[in-house]
């Protein structure tokens, strides 16, 4: 039997192994790499993640409470589907919590709140500003550059658990995004919108800023449901 100080060592390895499968599962999802609805079987995601099937089991048991992936009678795991009832669900839920929370980051936040959301709209809008197609080639940065800016956004808000329930919106959402960009390409309109959330922001006006990212959430909302329909099947 080997010494117990050697079985320790081994325990962090096996911790960080499996919240690496974890988060990179989890990104494939929220990216579209996986498709909304498609099964999850253990032998690809052998390959493609390197791990045993006891830490993707234990991966995807995590996912299953954030209502990413679903249980396929007697079948094993797949995505979560997507449709037009989720996301007017998931949207009001989404618009409310970002509203709420960013009124109560513009009106906590102090001088190193402002510089960390100067820095993430500079990062997001020199994407932004890139001609159409290298933005189509760099989506991934653009998604991250995103992501990290919405979160600056309400950074400084004071309550925990608001901030909990909006990442997890937030993420739901992702993947009703990832339809609204196939039919409402990144450009000028969208950066002019972020432009003005981060102003607002910035000049301290928390109902103003809290008006114009509900207009631009709802707009992604509005896009898809137009648009989009056969991405999105009754549940």
């Amino acid at each position: 039997m080997p010494p117990r100080a050697t079985q320790k060592q081994s325990e962090p390895d096996a911790v960080l192994v499996s919240q690496d499968v974890l988060s990179r599962l989890k990104g494939d999802i929220l990216d579209g790499r996986f498709a909304p609805g498609a099964r999850l079987r253990f032998a690809e995601l052998q390959k493609t993640y390197e791990a045993g099937i006891g830490t993707l089991r234990e991966a995807l048991s995590h996912l299953l409470p954030e209502g990413l992936v679903e249980l396929d009678a007697n079948r094993g795991f797949r995505v979560a589907a997507i449709s037009a009832e989720d996301l007017r669900d998931v949207s009001a839920l989404h618009i409310e919590f970002e509203q709420r929370a960013i009124v109560e980051s513009v009106r906590h936040g102090d001088d190193a709140w402002e510089a960390g959301l100067v820095l993430a709209f500079h990062r997001l809008a020199k994407i932004e500003r890139l001609p159409r197609e290298e933005r189509r080639q760099r989506s991934s940065e653009w998604l991250a550059a995103h992501r990290e800016f919405h979160r600056a956004l309400v950074a400084a808000c004071p309550s925990r658990w608001l901030l909990r329930l909006r990442a997890q919106m937030y993420d739901h959402m992702e993947r009703y995004r990832l339809v609204s960009q196939r039919h409402r390409p990144l450009g000028p309109a969208k950066r002019a919108e972020h432009e003005a959330i981060r102003d607002a922001a910035l000049a301290r006006k928390p109902e103003q800023a809290g008006e114009l990212l509900a207009a631009h959430l709802r707009e992604t909302t509005e896009t898809v449901l137009r648009h989009a329909p056969q991405f999105m099947p009754p549940p």
